[in-house]
């Protein structure tokens, strides 16, 4: 790939829902610019983005592509991002590096969950968007009902056609330009004379989109009200304008079809001169003073480096490859660079462009474009090259807390070994997804955003040579008293040598929210003070493998008021034995109840839906905070037990068709209610007798 200044770089992000023909719809683009020489289908697992071996089985988009396109003196880096809520990372990092957003939209299903996703997360980034509406070719295909499902789900933006459809459904031919006034058939690289039935619609389209430019500029407004008419880069450079001006929200629109390769040429176009230059994006740094500050445009090779990398892939057969997009300065083949996350050196031995899984050498890459450097030591998703003379970091995105929980066990002893590297190098790559070793119930646990993303995971790690079977992770409930109780306990052991001895009195306190406590209230010398540490000692070794049903203990006081020694038979072993078993007994004795963790809940689905959704969290034990109104949508706020949403990405998606997104945090304990606490201690009971069979 030829070399590409500054000036002629466009950096989008290719986002939206599931199934919108994003994947397809960059096919068309690349099959146009000459870069490949069949356009190929996700069904047939024959496209460029989609190369991974997980997400031709699935054909669905799993991660973002790099596709960069050559097209009229230009190259435009496509990140072409999954359209899944699962993979809510890979599409907030895209839109991170991105300059634009280009939003998809089916035009038969119209504005569904991952279009809302990828608009929140481009206002939150405050990055121009883009609307295409894809799929006019399909049966039930309306290009004015998906305008209107765009108006209606965000009502605070102005969506402006710079393109009209010739035709809808099977009868979708081609495009109208309301810049040129010509019809554009098929791929749209040549123009012809408007259809004379379809001029009045033109002529009122080009009339709102002349409008929309001049708003953007007070000359051009002065301009429009005294000669009634824009040159046509004025308007391009209008809504270029309009479209980053956070008070106009100003959406142009443009009408495609992947499949049919229709109006994707005049996208392509659009691409150059409604994008603006990668130089002129302003974004958050930390410099060495830590007080964050702006990296004001317009950007230069010779500025401070600043490149941030936010995609790797660590592949058995391609190796380690990182992701970055240089936000100021250039990066050459051959030359160090400074992370300033890990305060390492990187040398960047192969520099290269990536297009799906093909790779193109490159020697230098300047400011604005989007790279890919491979077998790195230390670099990681999320972070900063820069130089040590002036070090700036760039902000990484903040990412939702993991909503979709399994467990693992490694399939084999060498598995066993080899399972926290694995993952540790898996969770680096995806902030998204989080791995540990869970002490309360002693499991492996793997966290993420759906059982999508979990089980990519786990597939990746197989092809990176570990096996690991999935179970049901367990909740982690803790174990207390109810009330206060108190016995003793005699260790008494002979075996004809020197003997044990002790008798411990133990009495147990509920401590709410005060963790254990240990103390004595021992008179008399009834027991030496050498022996009292032994007591707490044998009761410490109960406290992580709880009592009842096998979970930690926590909220008890235990006193130890009294007891008898032996002078001769009595020793630390003796003593710990006793103050382990008093405890048990007593602790049996004292109510034994559970602790489960309530976690906050905001679930946000379509009004419609509210209704369904409050009675499922009533089966749930849930406890409904409040409720709101944003738009068509209704949010939900909910205090909701652990155990009763361990799999509820699955049932959500279920009950409102993929349109429900929620997110979920920790909030505190609370007492497990006593049916159920019977349950689950009986349930353990018989874990245990079936084990010891």
């Amino acid at each position: 790939m030829k070399e590409y200044a500054s000036d002629k770089l466009r950096n989008v992000a290719l986002v939206g829902h599931q199934g919108a023909g994003k994947t397809t719809l960059v096919e068309a683009l690349l099959y146009n610019t000459g870069a490949i020489n069949r356009i190929g289908r996700v069904e047939e697992k024959t496209t460029v983005s989609d190369w991974d071996e997980d997400e031709k089985e699935r054909g669905s988009s799993l991660s973002t592509a790099l596709i960069p396109l050559e097209f009229e003196d230009h190259k435009i880096n496509v990140l072409d991002a999954p359209g899944m809520t699962d993979f809510q990372g890979e599409i907030k990092n895209a839109i991170r590096v991105a300059d634009s957003v280009i939003v998809v939209v089916d035009a038969v299903a119209g504005v569904e969950v991952g279009t809302e996703l990828a608009w929140e997360y481009a206002q939150v980034y405050q990055q121009p968007i883009i609307v295409t509406i894809n799929k006019l070719d399909r049966e039930n295909a309306n290009f004015e009902r998906t305008m209107d499902s765009l108006r209606l789900h965000f009502p605070d933006y102005k969506f402006i056609p710079v393109m009209l459809p010739i035709g809808e459904e099977a009868n979708f031919s081609g495009v109208i330009n309301l810049l040129t006034m010509k019809a554009y058939y098929g791929p749209g690289k040549d123009r012809s004379d408007l259809p004379a039935e379809l001029q009045d619609i033109a002529d009122a389209g080009r009339t709102t989109l002349v409008e929309a430019a001049a708003e953007a500029d007070d000359a051009y407004i002065e301009k429009y009200f005294s000669e009634g008419n824009l040159t046509n880069d004025e308007i391009r450079d209008g809504m270029r304008k309009a479209a980053r001006d956070a008070y106009l929200k100003t959406v142009p629109v443009f009408v495609t079809s992947g499949v049919k390769n229709i109006g994707t040429v005049p996208l392509m176009e659009a691409l150059i001169v409604y994008v603006s230059p990668p130089t002129q994006r302003r974004v958050t740094v930390i410099p060495a003073s830590g007080e964050k500050e702006f990296l004001t445009a317009p950007q230069s090779d010779e500025g401070p480096l600043a490149a941030y990398v936010f995609k790797s892939i660590n592949d058995r057969f391609v190796g380690a490859l990182n992701y970055f997009r240089i936000f100021s300065g250039n990066i050459q083949t051959g030359h160090n660079y400074f992370n300033i996350n890990h305060n390492v050196e990187e040398k960047f031995n192969s520099l290269l462009v990536m297009r799906g899984k093909e790779q193109l050498p490159v020697t230098i890459l300047h400011v604005g474009d989007i790279g890919v450097v491979a077998k790195l030591n230390a670099t990681k998703t999320g972070d900063t090259f820069t130089s040590k003379a002036k070090p700036l970091q760039v902000t990484r995105p903040e990412f939702p807390e993991p909503l979709y929980t399994i467990a693992v066990n490694p399939k084999t002893q060498a598995d066993s070994a080899k399972i926290g590297t694995i993952l540790t190098s898996l969770c680096q790559a995806d902030p998204t997804l989080r791995w540990r070793q869970d002490p309360d119930v002693k499991q492996t646990i793997v966290e993420g955003m759906g059982e999508a993303h979990v089980n990519l995971a786990i597939n990746r790690a197989k092809h990176l040579g570990v096996g690991m079977e999935i179970v049901m992770p367990k909740v982690p409930y803790k174990e207390t008293i109810a009330q206060t109780h108190s016995d003793f306990y005699r260790h008494k052991k002979q075996s004809g040598g020197a003997g044990q001895f002790a008798e411990v009195h133990l009495r147990l306190e509920p401590n709410p929210g005060g963790g254990f406590q240990y103390s004595t209230q021992v008179v008399g010398g009834v027991i030496s003070q050498s022996f009292l540490p032994s007591i707490e000692k044998g009761i410490n070794s109960v406290l992580g493998e709880g009592v009842v049903a096998g979970y930690p203990i926590v909220d008890v006081k235990a006193i130890v008021f009294d007891g008898k020694e032996h002078p001769v038979d009595s020793k630390d072993i003796a003593f710990q034995i006793a103050g382990r078993e008093a405890f048990k007994l007593v602790f049996e004795k004292a109510i034994p109840t559970l602790l489960e963790p309530i976690m906050d809940v905001q679930i946000t689905v379509p009004e419609t839906m509210m209704g369904d959704i409050i009675s499922d969290l009533n089966t749930r034990r849930g406890r409904v905070q409040g409720m709101d109104t944003l738009g068509h949508k209704s949010i939900v706020t909910a205090q909701v037990p652990y155990a009763e949403m361990m799999r509820y990405a699955n049932d959500l998606r279920s009950i409102t068709g993929a349109r429900g997104i929620y997110t979920m945090k920790f909030s505190h304990y609370e007492q497990v209610p006593a049916h159920l606490t019977q349950s689950i201690i009986a349930a353990h009971k018989a874990e245990q007798a079936a084990a010891s069979t």
